[in-house]
């Protein structure tokens, strides 16, 4: 594992579900609760707005009423990070102003489409374009896979060049390419990888300083982290393998992870009804048996760490 102490960023990041009430809104009993729950399952800090946070179906103002309602909620305990979206550089530049002012630590740019990129240059020259402001730390989130467009390794070498700011990578690959990406990005630029958790063991031999995940699985996956920062790594081996069947389970798609990991995450801090927002995957009787079995078997969110500490 890598961590660079001047940013003092590593560890498992928990990204925030959307949770809804009955008529369509944002549910704000719901939000607090998923926080306070990923803190105290261990969480080293919290992110939202990501694909996990249904961001596509939120307006502007749900979002920036997420980033205040996020921030109040932490108030300062962990590091906190926003993802920002947009098609153009001045929406991205006017949402990063709104995350900076609800008080992030740092952000994390998703590429536009890729119908509004023409290639790797262009993307480059977007991401250099938005990241601006002051000292603050900006990652891209490079996950080509799930987003259509991302950089390679001579594009991500170009923008550090051309952005001082941008300190961070947010990746979305297996970990025989993460390895090369954290390499070729160098000691002290802290990567953090995605896809639920998986590979997460690997991940952090490959050089991860940690990863972000929705908060299904997050006191395992931090509990992991700690184990492997310890030396312990048959205990983080032995954490993983209990976690990786909800990972395995939730991470075939993002539609799966919003429909039944929101469900798992949401019954694991005590709550019973997940109402979803269109469009979405509707849930059958055999998903929600298996969802239900795997956070059964998990636990309440924050019993292994309590478990740990006593």
């Amino acid at each position: 594992m890598k961590a660079d102490p001047s940013l003092g960023l590593h560890g498992v990041y928990a990204i925030l579900y959307a949770f809804f009430d009955t008529d369509g809104r944002l549910d704000r009993r719901a939000m607090r609760r998923q926080v306070e729950a990923s803190i105290a399952a261990g969480a080293h800090g919290i992110a939202a707005l990501g694909l996990a946070t249904e961001v596509i179906k939120l307006s502007a103002n749900e979002r920036t009423r997420i980033m205040d309602w996020v921030t109040t909620d932490v108030a300062g305990r962990v590091p906190l990070a926003f993802t920002i979206s947009g098609e153009t550089v001045d929406v991205q530049i006017a949402e990063a102003g709104r995350a900076w002012a609800s008080g992030a630590d740092w952000l994390i740019h998703q590429p536009p489409s890729k119908d509004a990129i023409a290639d790797e240059a262009a993307l480059v020259d977007f991401f250099a374009h938005v990241i601006v402001g002051d000292q603050r730390p900006s990652a891209i989130q490079n996950a080509p896979a799930y987003l259509g467009v991302g950089l390679g390794r001579d594009g991500l070498l170009e923008l550090r060049r051309r952005s001082p700011r941008f300190r961070l990578l947010k990746g979305e690959g297996p970990a025989v390419e993460i390895a090369e990406v954290a390499a070729a990005l160098g000691k002290g630029f802290p990567v953090f990888n995605g896809r639920g958790g998986l590979e997460l063991v690997d991940n952090l031999r490959a050089g991860c300083a940690g990863v972000i995940v929705a908060p299904d699985v997050v006191d395992f996956l931090a509990g992991v982290f700690e184990a492997m920062r310890m030396g312990r790594d048959a205990e983080a081996e032995e954490l993983y393998r209990r976690a990786l069947p909800a990972i395995v389970f939730v991470m075939q798609s993002i539609d799966t992870l919003i429909t039944y990991g929101k469900r798992i995450a949401a019954w694991r801090i005590g709550l019973d009804v997940v109402h979803d927002r269109a469009p979405t995957l509707a849930p059958t009787a055999f998903g929600l048996a298996v969802a239900r079995r795997l956070s059964d078997a998990l636990g309440v969110l924050g019993a292994l760490q309590l478990n740990r500490e006593s």
